[in-house]
Formats: structure tokens, sequence, C-alpha cells
């Protein structure tokens, strides 16, 4: 049987009044023809206050980003390589591998005991109170590194700053996805990424800022920096509406159904037009999101972490996590330690300043493009385009590592190719990973699911972490730009799981993504498949043709 035909238990409503199934369903269906039926504009228009509000959740991303890019690029800045290092010969000092590496994963330590926490905590206690939460521990975790006498409390600091950063990870996403309608879904969780590429922005600013001064203060005041958000970022938050999906979940429809009127503009929620394709009716998107609680719940979905790994969540689990994982494997890691690869490729500190600098500047632009696109190619498209440009973009800058007494030409040039998989990162999986970990999920699961793709990415991160210091130190393993052959090799792999598992969710509701994955739709025609929320059924064009 259907999960939509076995749909038969009612939902009560905090008010006493009970819906008929087929009133459910009736209401659901038309909600989800006026979703479809909005366009980017009219979307727009519509939900003004959902777009401004989730542009401030997500921007506590800059945060992790900012940090992201520090600790990394801190390692080629002389004052901290000083304090934190050891003299490896007369007047130079460098952080050992070791200690690179732990520095590195520090923070992802930290991170992935946030992420386990907030699918459980924002489940239970909702985003806007545990954002607000998250961010008063981050004002209080920024003194550590701030102060850190030597490199053992500034690793302490790193692993405690990465708590709430793991929470913002996840929250972020999830709330911008929950409380945007379809044709705004992917503008606004690729938003988190860009958030990310200007908190590595800023970084690259403050520390060029800084490169010409010798004293503490070089490493100092870019951890001061990290203050300027988190305060006004809280007492945003205590304003924000609860997503109504979170509502939906907890039963509390009359707070859902106040919530949601919160994210659409007045004239959207009030006008008289009936049957304007700019009206939504509030009624009718909240039966929609009951009746996709309703579908997963029917097929067994249920709430905690081991659930992700039961039936169809399975399969929508391991894509969400090989998703981001892609991430790292596509060769992030050389973006991760730039600064400090265009150093070992011969540049001068200030030159590879400079190149970093102008790197986030094109990952901002690149985030720009990829909304240009957004709306003419789907998530799968941009991902199998994206890795494919990629690896072989890194098999030049390996192939370039190759030659015997590189001049500054080689030099020069293999940092201008780590700007061109920049840009091409930063159109593609860069931003729309984040559209892909929110949508693959089922509802009830989505914290969690994204929880657990974000444990996955930061535990490879932890691995090449671990790797990439060793590959790129002189002292150890020096491979230098020939790294770029290994990030091929991974980038390569995760071409074919992408064309094999990933499917396109791009123009897909929830409740129709339900029916794919119940259907065991294969990834490669979740595009080509009409599916009918009415009856539940699931079927392609090429199945219509004969």
């Amino acid at each position: 049987m259907d999960v939509l035909e076995k749909h038969t238990e009612q939902t009560t409503h905090s008010e006493g009044q009970n819906d008929t199934t087929r009133g459910d369903l009736s209401a659901a269906q038309a909600a989800n023809t006026q979703e479809h039926q909005l366009t980017f504009w009219k979307s727009v228009k519509a939900y003004p206050k959902a777009i401004g509000w989730s542009v401030l959740l997500s921007t506590a991303i800059v945060m992790e980003g900012y940090d992201t890019k520090l600790i990394g690029s801190l390692q080629a800045q002389p004052a901290f390589r000083r304090n934190y290092g050891v003299e490896v010969k007369p007047d130079s000092y460098q952080v050992t591998a070791p200690w690179q590496a732990g520095l590195g994963n520090g923070a992802t330590v930290g991170q992935c005991f946030g992420l386990a926490l907030v699918g459980v905590v924002t489940d239970r206690f909702g985003f806007k109170r545990t954002n607000m939460v998250a961010l008063l521990m981050m004002v209080a975790f920024i003194f550590i590194p701030f102060f850190a006498p030597n490199i053992k409390v500034l690793l302490v600091g790193q692993i405690l700053c990465g708590i709430p950063w793991g929470v913002f990870q996840t929250l972020s996403t999830a709330y911008a996805v929950e409380v945007c309608p379809l044709h705004l879904r992917g503008y606004l969780t690729t938003y988190v990424n860009l958030c990310w590429v200007f908190g590595q922005f800023i970084a690259a600013g403050v520390l060029r800022g800084v490169a010409t001064r010798t004293d503490q203060w070089a490493y100092r005041i870019p951890f001061a920096v990290q203050w300027v958000w988190p305060i006004p970022l809280a007492i945003g938050s205590f304003f924000a509406p609860e997503s109504p999906w979170w509502c939906v979940r907890k039963n509390k429809i009359t707070e859902a159904k106040h919530n949601l009127a919160r994210l659409l503009s007045s004239s959207s929620r009030d006008s008289p037009s009936v049957g304007s394709s700019q009206v939504v009716d509030v009624d009718e998107v909240v039966e929609l999101m009951k009746v996709t609680v309703g579908q997963e719940k029917e097929a067994g979905t249920g709430t905690h972490y081991t659930d992700c790994f039961k039936k169809t969540d399975l399969r929508r689990t391991l894509t969400a996590c090989a998703v981001w994982g892609m991430q790292i494997l596509s060769g992030t890691g050389l973006r991760v330690y730039s600064t400090y690869f265009y150093e070992q490729a011969g540049l001068a500190t200030t030159q590879a300043f400079n190149m970093s600098l102008i790197q986030y500047a094109l990952a901002v632009v690149g985030v720009w493009i990829a909304w240009a696109v957004l709306p003419h190619f789907g998530r799968r498209t941009l991902y199998i385009c994206g890795l494919s440009g990629l690896a072989a973009t890194l098999l030049v800058i390996g192939g370039l590592g190759c030659v015997k007494h590189p001049s500054s030409s080689v030099s020069w040039a293999i940092g201008s190719l780590l700007l061109v998989y920049t840009v091409i990162y930063d159109i593609t999986i860069g931003p729309i990973c984040y559209s892909l970990v929110a949508e693959i999920p089922s509802s009830r699961l989505r914290s969690k699911s994204i929880a657990l793709a974000r444990i996955t990415y930061q535990l490879l991160n932890i691995a090449f972490g671990t790797l990439t210091p060793y590959m790129l130190n002189p002292s150890q393993w020096d491979l230098g730009a020939k790294t770029g052959f290994v990030f091929a090799g991974t980038c390569l792999l995760s071409l074919a799981v992408t064309i094999l598992f990933v499917p396109e969710t791009k123009d897909r509701s929830y409740a129709e993504l339900n029916i794919l994955f119940h259907e065991k739709v294969p990834a490669w025609r979740f595009k080509d498949t009409e599916v009918d929320i009415a009856d539940g059924s699931a079927r392609t064009f090429n199945e219509e043709d004969r």
C-alpha cells in the first residue's frame, strides 16, 4: 500500500479541530500546486521576511569560515610561528607538522561534538533558542585562543570554539530550507556557503592587514575580530520566528500558522485576490507540511539518529553524507592551506597573502554566478560539471609540480590555477552542496541527517587535515604542487559516486521527494519522473511513452 494511501491517522489541532484525510490531501495538493506556480520573483515578494530571517541566522557561519581560514593561514605568519613554533634553522621558525595538523583538526573535533548535539537539541528546543545559546557560548570560548600562552592552550580553545561552530553548520542550513518556499531554497541554502566564503575573505583581509606586524598582536587581533558577530546575532535570533516545520513536527499547529504568517508579506497573506498566484494560503501550506510529516510517519521514519539508517532513510542519509564528503575529497584542503601552499610553491609571504585575498574575492563572485545559473541547471548537473572541472584543474597543478627547478612563472601559474579551482568550486559543489544536503533528508530527520552529513565532512576533514600539512611541509613529504594528483584521484572518485547516486532535487517539494525515495526511483531518473501527491504515484516519462 502506498505511503499516502496509508495516511489515515488524523493530526489534532491545538484548538481541537480534526481534519479528514481527504481534506488534508486536497489542501496539500492545492498548496503543492501553488508552490510550483510561485516564480522566483513572486516568491521574493511573498516571503521577504523569510529571506531576512534566514540570512540573519545563516550569518553565524561567517565565524566558522573565518576561523577555517584563520588557523591555517596564521601558520604562514612569522610572529605566530615564532610564538607557537620551533626554530628549524637560525631565525627561522615553523609550527611542526603534528601541531599543524592538531590545530587544524582541533576545531574539527569540537565541531563533531557540536554537530552531534545540534540534531538532538534543535529537535527538542527549536532553532532560535539553540542558536542563541550557541552564540553566547561563542563569546565565552573566544577568550581562550585570544589569551593562549602556548600552543596547547590554543588547541583547547580551538576544540571548544568548534562546538558552537558545529551547531551553526547544521542549524543555519536546516532553518534556511524550512522557512523558504521551493523557488528560494537553492538561493538561501547556498547563501550559507557565501557566508562561509565571506568569513574566509574577512580572515584573509585581516591577516593581510597584520602581515607586516612582528609582535603578538599579529595573531591576537585576528582572534579578537571573532567577537564582532555573536552578540548582535543573538539579539536578532531572539526575535526570529520559529520554523513552521518544527512546530508541525511538535504538533503545534496554531504556532506553525502564526510563524508561517510572520514569514510572509502582509499583501501575500491577506490579499483578497483569491486565485492569484501570489497569494499564499497559510492553512493550506500547513496542511502540506502535515501531510508530508504524515507520509514519513507512515513510512516508518522515526526521530532518532538510528532512524537515519533504516529503510528509505538509509539511502537518503548516505547520499547526503556523500554529497558533503565530496567537498573534502575534491581538494578543498588546498584552499584551507592556500596561503601556506602559495609560500611553499615559491611566492613571498606578502604575495601569498595577496593571492589568498584574491582567491576568496573570486569565491564570492563564484557564489553570485552560482545564483545566476541555479534557475537553469539542476543540482546534480552542477555537481557533475563542477567535479569534472576540478579534477582537470588539479591534474594540471600536479603536473606543474613535477617541473624540475621551477621558475617564478611556474609558481605564479600554480597560484593562478588554484584561483581557477576556487571559481569552479564556488560556482558548483561549494554552494550547491548546501542545497542538496538540506533537500535530500526527510523532514523528521532533517537536522540529524544534515548533522551526520557534516560529521562525515569533518571526519574526512580530520583525515585530510592531518595529511595535507605533511604533503605540503618541506620538512616532511614535500609534495608541494604534486599534492594536486592526490586530490585529483579523490575528485574523480566523487564524480563517479555523483553520477550513480546523487538525485536531482531541483523544483521538487518535500512531499514529492518523499514519494520518489519511497518508490526507489534511481538517482538519474528523478528529473524525468512525474509525481502525484494525491495518489502517491511516481512514473517516469519513459514509462509513459511505453
